[in-house]
């Protein structure tokens, strides 16, 4: 127990540069606290004393700000910093070195029983204002961007971001051609006058080169043809009226 106790106290003053004392970090980081509480009360769980564990689980998110269900299980060396407003379902399984940050949720998508919250695997990082939903895997070593909402499984090695989730990264290089920066996100409006403009052109150009081989044919300009035929046909319906 103890050198659980050491271990996660080197886990905060590796990740978190404002951990600068042994004893800042013992009096100072209830996600810490969450994490040392949920450990008796998943022990309790196990050991069938469900409604004290809940209880217990409960009077800790009223101290720390940290929900986690004593049934959630979690590895060694688990970090979240800052804390408030983390929940933490039932059925996550969270594996070694995993950090979160405050408002991450990894919960459920719906009422259905059995395993029905995510899995993360050793080294993931989930950002401020996540959320992983279902019974989904964060692979080995990946990276939930701030505000992501992923509700789809993830691959060792990725960054993940936006609503819904997706790869931006995988295994250090980029898969996706837009930049991450805000000022470099395309304008869907002036994108889609662009397209239009470009199909204009398009058909400016077949237009043009079809008058020119009328010419040399010696038909009349497309537009006069297009007159006559609905003048034609305009005369047809006359007829077909008189009758």
């Amino acid at each position: 127990m103890l050198e659980r106790i050491r271990e996660d106290i080197r886990a905060v003053k590796e990740r978190d540069p404002a951990a600068v004392s042994t004893w800042s970090v013992l009096l100072d980081y209830p996600g810490l606290h969450a994490v040392w509480s949920h450990r008796f009360n998943h022990w309790l769980w196990r050991h069938g004393r469900r409604g004290t564990a809940r209880w217990l689980s409960q009077l800790t998110r009223f101290l720390t700000g940290v929900e986690i269900h004593p049934g959630a299980t979690i590895g060694r060396r688990f970090f979240i910093d800052h804390g408030m407003g983390v929940v933490i379902g039932e059925t996550t399984v969270i594996g070694e070195d995993v950090t979160l940050y405050q408002c991450v949720t990894l919960g459920g998508t719906g009422k259905e029983r059995g395993k029905r919250h995510p899995t993360l695997e050793d080294c993931v990082v989930v950002g401020v204002g996540a959320a992983v939903l279902g019974d989904i895997t964060i692979g080995r070593g990946s990276r939930v961007g701030g505000g992501a909402v992923v509700v789809n499984d993830v691959p060792p090695n990725c960054t993940v971001v936006g609503i819904p989730g997706r790869v931006v990264v995988r295994e250090g290089h980029k898969v996706d051609a837009i930049d991450l920066h805000h000022e470099d996100l395309p304008d869907p409006v002036v994108e889609m006058f662009r397209c239009m403009q470009r199909r204009i052109d398009r058909l400016e150009a077949r237009l043009a080169s079809d008058e020119a081989a009328s010419a040399e044919r010696g038909e009349p300009p497309f537009p006069a043809r297009i007159e006559s035929a609905d003048t034609a046909t305009e005369g047809g319906r006359d007829e077909e009226c008189k009758l």
